[in-house]
């Protein structure tokens, strides 16, 4: 049978590539992690920088790490290739059916519902959980359908949104290098946080911090895509985390400069508005929430860029119930597939979200916390696969090969003890819903291997 790809013309180029990472990484949460950082450490900056620099080590070190792999593979499946070449086809059956099942559309789900939030703040709606996951819902609909009608549109709208997003991030870290002038008051109905000296407290901001560089590894799905990709995606995985932190540390910087931390500890979220009023004037605060939004929009955008393809990259690989159905993959809405089973996993996980949401069936978070600590030990697997190829002398580069690997899995470490000292009892019922896809999904191949 004749496999028809999904874009047989390869038109994503590193450009796109460096998009989709960035363009994930970089959501809302950044722009309202700075008070919490500087709560952390007790209104100090320099180690609020430092908690930056240190929670980026998992993407930092984890995607130069991977650049041995994705210069050794051209398969499609981003991390499930890895996987499937370097370790075994039951296993990347196991994490196909986790990430195509539950992280790509949790983390999806959940980033559409947080964009109709923000819709909501910016055009004065009712704070309604109904609207918002409505609004939601049609900008899910809305990505399903760009990237579905064209492969390269969404590419494009990944780069723009990812340009987008930038802006107001790096523009007060430049801002600052120039700000002379005082810090605002606080205001007088809020109460003063002194600053403290919190000893080693400060630790207990590095796994928050470190989740807001997740999700970097799903710019990998789009590798079978990409022009040259073995030379393309190392290059891409190298620049972007880099630029990811860039960006951070010049916001975070930017806002303790121009508003003081004492500022940013007193009135919290609020300093997000407050400086957007300082530079831009009475409709600062609206700007800010449309980056914001756009911030999140490209998030939706490029999940949904990636997820859609996982159920044909598991069918071309034979992983899936009716793969030869899928993997044929013709354009066209109704033929596509890999698409509409995207979208099935997607709507699914809608209805769950919306049920815990609404009945508040989780006491803290929401479902996109289920997959993401699991999804790092999967990503901790692949860097040991890369210590055994330098040990097996298969990588010879000694930073890439063994010290980018062992500082990748530091960082790994801790988002995993950070999700589980956060919220142990949650963190193991979690994790038993990711065991139990993965073994669904294990269970199957290895079935279908015997027949």
């Amino acid at each position: 049978m004749e496999v028809i790809f999904i874009n047989q013309k390869k038109s994503y180029g590193l450009s796109t590539a460096t998009a989709m990472i960035v363009g994930i990484c970089i959501g809302s949460g950044i722009f309202f992690k700075v008070d919490d950082i500087l709560m952390f450490t007790g209104g100090n900056v320099y180690l609020g920088a430092l908690v930056f620099v240190i929670g980026a080590f998992s993407i930092i070190f984890g995607s130069i790490t991977l650049t041995n792999l994705a210069a050794r593979s051209n398969k499609n499946g981003g991390i499930v290739a890895y996987f499937e070449e370097f370790y075994s086809e039951k296993i990347a059956s196991a994490v196909g059916w986790f990430q195509t099942f539950l992280y790509y559309p949790t983390i999806a789900v959940v980033v559409a519902w947080a964009s109709g939030i923000y819709t909501c703040l910016l055009l004065n709606l009712p704070d309604n959980l109904d609207l918002q996951m409505f609004i939601g819902l049609l900008y899910l609909l809305l990505f399903y359908s760009i990237n579905i009608i064209s492969s390269t549109l969404g590419g494009r709208f990944q780069v723009l949104s990812s340009i987008a997003k930038l802006i107001p991030l790096i523009g007060v870290g430049i801002i600052a290098l120039f700000f002379t002038g005082s810090h605002p008051n606080i205001p007088q109905n809020v109460e003063p946080v002194p600053l403290t000296n919190v000893g080693l407290g400060w630790l207990a901001a590095l796994a928050p911090t470190a989740f807001s560089y997740d999700g970097w590894a799903i710019s990998l799905s789009i590798s079978g895509e990409v022009k040259n990709s073995k030379k393309t995606m190392p290059i891409a995985l190298i620049i972007a985390p880099i630029i990811v932190l860039f960006v951070y540390l010049a916001y975070f910087l930017g806002m303790t400069h121009i508003l003081g931390p004492e500022y940013i500890l007193a009135t919290g979220n609020g300093a997000v508005t407050e400086i957007g009023q300082m530079l831009l004037g009475k409709s600062g605060e609206i700007i800010i929430l449309l980056f914001i939004l756009i911030s999140m929009l490209g998030v939706v955008n490029g999940v949904v860029l990636g997820h859609i393809r996982m159920p044909y990259a598991l069918a071309t690989k034979k992983m899936i119930p009716y793969s030869e159905q899928v993997a044929k993959n013709n354009r066209g809405f109704l033929t596509n597939y890999s698409a509409l089973i995207s979208l099935g996993c997607s709507l699914f996980w809608f209805l769950i979200h919306y049920l815990t949401q609404k009945f508040t069936l989780m006491s803290t978070g929401d479902i996109s916390e289920i997959a993401i600590v699991f999804g790092y030990l999967l990503y901790m697997l692949l860097y040991i696969k890369v210590l055994m190829l330098y040990k097996q002398k298969v990588v010879t580069n000694t930073f890439t090969g063994l010290i980018a690997p062992i500082l990748a899995m530091i960082g790994g470490l801790i988002i995993v003890i950070g999700g589980f000292s956060s919220n142990p009892k949650s963190m193991m019922i979690f994790f038993l819903i990711c065991f139990i896809f993965s073994f669904a999904g294990y269970s199957y191949y290895k079935k279908k291997t015997i027949q």
